[in-house]
């Protein structure tokens, strides 16, 4: 296998719509039809993933720059078609970057990461999913 090649596996448990997902990289989870605490939805999964990939994007962008970061957080909210298939139309991404950053570096970040390095926004950005992205500095507390 390639190391581009990545995998995952999702397992009916016999219960409802309950799945056990095993990633190539050997970590578990918990999937449902019909999220909850036990288990997140497919489609909750796939916004974790752009959430995920920029987040990483921000944090090896910033500390590239020798930015002191402290903290990085970004919530992704989607909206759905109302018909099926019920794909994702609209995402709103909120980065919340803690630290000693100037707010060009974060603009230029999020810019970097929405055009050339988070391949799962890419992905979506060419399924035609719109994205807007605001962004919060907070200082770090001494």
């Amino acid at each position: 296998m390639s190391k581009n090649t990545k995998s995952a596996r999702a397992v009916w448990t016999g219960e409802g719509m309950e799945f056990h997902a095993v990633l190539g990289s050997g970590y578990e989870f918990e999937m449902s039809g019909n999220a909850g605490t036990h288990g997140g939805s497919p489609m909750e999964f796939l916004l974790a993933g752009v959430a995920g990939c920029t987040a990483v994007d921000i944090v090896m962008i910033l500390k590239k720059k020798r930015k002191a970061i402290v903290g990085v957080e970004v919530e992704i909210i989607g909206t759905r078609a109302d018909v099926i298939p019920a794909v994702y139309t609209d995402a709103e991404l909120f980065y919340t970057i803690t630290g000693d950053v100037d707010e060009k570096a974060v603009e230029d970040a999020i810019r970097l990461t929405k055009e050339k390095y988070c391949s799962a926004s890419i992905m979506f950005a060419a399924a035609g999913v719109q994205f807007s992205t605001k962004y919060e500095i907070m200082a770090q507390e001494k």
